[in-house]
């Protein structure tokens, strides 16, 4: 599944792929400067604004000790008041290319591992966000919850919320 967005007048696209049996893949270009991207995905000021998912959330909790080893916690909340949460421990920090954390949505899920390199050419950074899944199962498992669309949603508004604070 891709989605195009187009900040300025580039179109970007998200692209989805599951390079193994365990992993989830997914690489979108911003037309921004990396250190600005990394700040996105990394700073509590920023996170609440973009990563969202379908319309209708927000994120009234976002706890981040962006440290090795420091860990993460965001929960999102629906109008009608359901709410869902995530935590994670940070395993590695390489500013501004690489980020590299667990996942956990606690309940039955398992814990993930995600790592997020962040390259830059002329001013436009690409992403590739990888899951890596204990098992096959549980990554298709989870591809099925719509999570691609989710992300795909959350990507285009980084997209323009990018192109606010650049």
């Amino acid at each position: 599944m891709a989605t195009a967005n187009k900040v300025g007048a580039t179109p970007f696209t998200t692209v989805f792929a599951t390079p193994s049996d365990r992993e989830f893949v997914m690489t979108r270009t911003f037309d921004a400067p990396r250190t600005l991207v990394f700040d996105a995905f990394t700073s509590a000021e920023h996170l609440p604004h973009w990563m969202l998912g379908p319309q209708g959330w927000t994120m009234p909790v976002c706890e981040i000790d962006l440290r090795p080893g420091g860990a993460w916690r965001f929960v999102w909340r629906r109008a009608d008041g359901t709410e869902m949460g995530m935590t994670g421990t940070y395993r590695e920090i390489v500013p501004p290319e690489l980020l590299v954390h667990t996942e956990s949505w606690g309940c039955d899920w398992p814990e993930t591992l995600v790592t997020l390199t962040l390259t830059e050419e002329d001013g436009t950074t690409t992403i590739a966000q990888t899951v890596r899944y204990p098992s096959k199962e549980a990554r298709d498992a989870a591809m099925e919850t719509g999570m691609k669309d989710g992300a795909s949603v959350s990507l285009d508004r980084l997209a323009d919320y990018l192109s606010t604070i650049a």
